[in-house]
């Protein structure tokens, strides 16, 4: 994806945990954070903290969407991704990208990878791999319009 590109529409989940959220329901109130994560990806299980962590500093200002994609068959059992999610806290609303549809909608070929939109639902930030957390603060900053925390 572009910078500035719009947010695809979350269609074509498997399943939705934790609560099922639209691309209407996401865009024009605030900024949104889709973060790609793997049952199977250990960077992604080390910066759970971090993405939960910012999730519960901004609740009130931004969106926070969990996108499930599978690296391989194993990834794919439900039962083992709602554990990981439940193990991690991950309590944002999780697309179960089993047949990677989203994942080519945002043309996303990493786990973990970060997608910052703004309010309009223009994409403002992208990156990937389990270091940055700092860069990735200091965007969502940017969009939100704050000062650094």
């Amino acid at each position: 994806m572009k910078l500035r590109a719009p947010m695809p529409e979350l269609d074509g989940a498997v399943k939705w945990l934790n609560d099922e959220v639209t691309r209407e329901d996401l865009v024009g109130e605030k900024p949104t954070l889709v973060h790609f994560w793997s049952v199977s990806c250990h960077l992604c299980k080390e910066a759970m903290p971090d993405i939960n962590e910012l999730r519960d500093e901004y609740e009130e200002d931004l969106n926070v969407v969990a996108v499930h994609m599978p690296r391989s068959e194993d990834d794919l059992d439900m039962q083992v991704i709602e554990q990981v999610a439940q193990g991690h806290d991950i309590s944002q609303p999780i697309y179960v990208d089993s047949e990677h549809k989203l994942t080519e909608a945002f043309e996303n070929q990493y786990v973990p990878a970060y997608y910052v939109f703004d309010k309009e639902g223009q994409l403002r930030h992208f990156q990937a791999g389990g270091s940055g957390m700092k860069m990735l603060r200091k965007r969502l900053n940017r969009v939100l319009g704050t000062e650094e925390k």
